[in-house]
């Protein structure tokens, strides 16, 4: 893991289902479309889907890059490693920047939304924020000859749900905490205000109280109650 990885948070294992709810948010659905993506065969989806609404998925732990979860399936347990790219610096300046550039990304943000607009403006200046298929890597001992195997899905298909929940668990896993995030907007919001923005001081207060978003994993099932 990198020098800059976030701090680990962990969530609480989430109880048997009876079925497999739709993500409630748009984001949600994109991380649900990567984990289709990534998937061998239509077979390997439904026995995840399966498997992840199970309650045999531990509680799991997210840090910058990296999911980690322990699957109980059938008579075995196996200890599952998920990852997704962590932003480069470069990457990292500039969604720091385009949250900084618009008053309301913040804002949306600590109210636990993750808006079109801010997405698309960090496409627009080069950052991939929401991943695909291709960028979701995963380990597990299980000896299955496909990459991702049921187990990795399975727990994949988990992060979906908490990523609906509070799109704060996608930008961990792309590095950046709400620390971070506070800490930077007050490097780069004093040199590039944004045109037509609220005085800085609000801005800067806003960041203040993103720190607050931490408590989240504190009680996770909270967040993700319409999706259990």
């Amino acid at each position: 893991m990198s020098a800059r990885s976030t701090t680990a948070v962990s969530f609480s294992r989430i109880p048997p289902r009876r079925s497999t709810s739709r993500a409630a948010t748009w984001w949600g659905r994109a991380w649900v479309r990567a984990v289709e993506e990534a998937s061998y065969a239509e077979s390997d989806l439904h026995a995840a889907r399966g498997l992840s609404r199970s309650g045999g998925i531990g509680g799991i732990t997210v840090d910058g890059g990296v999911v980690v979860a322990q699957v109980h399936h059938r008579a075995d347990v196996w200890r599952v490693t998920a990852t997704v790219p962590q932003l480069d610096p470069v990457s990292r300046r500039a969604f720091v920047e385009v949250v900084a550039g618009e008053s309301g990304h913040l804002g949306a943000l600590i109210a636990g939304e993750l808006p079109h607009r801010l997405v698309e403006q960090a496409e627009e200046a080069g950052v991939e924020l929401l991943p695909y298929g291709g960028e979701l890597g995963s380990a597990c001992p299980c000896g299955a000859w496909v990459d991702p195997c049921v187990h990795a899905l399975a727990v994949m298909l988990q992060v979906a749900w908490l990523v609906d929940g509070d799109p704060w668990v996608l930008l961990r896993l792309r590095g950046l905490t709400p620390d971070d995030l506070q800490t930077e907007l007050a490097a780069v919001a004093p040199l590039e205000p944004a045109a037509g923005s609220d005085d800085l001081a609000v801005a800067m207060d806003a960041a203040v109280r993103a720190a607050r978003v931490v408590a989240l994993a504190e009680d996770p099932a909270a967040e993700i109650a319409h999706l259990i």
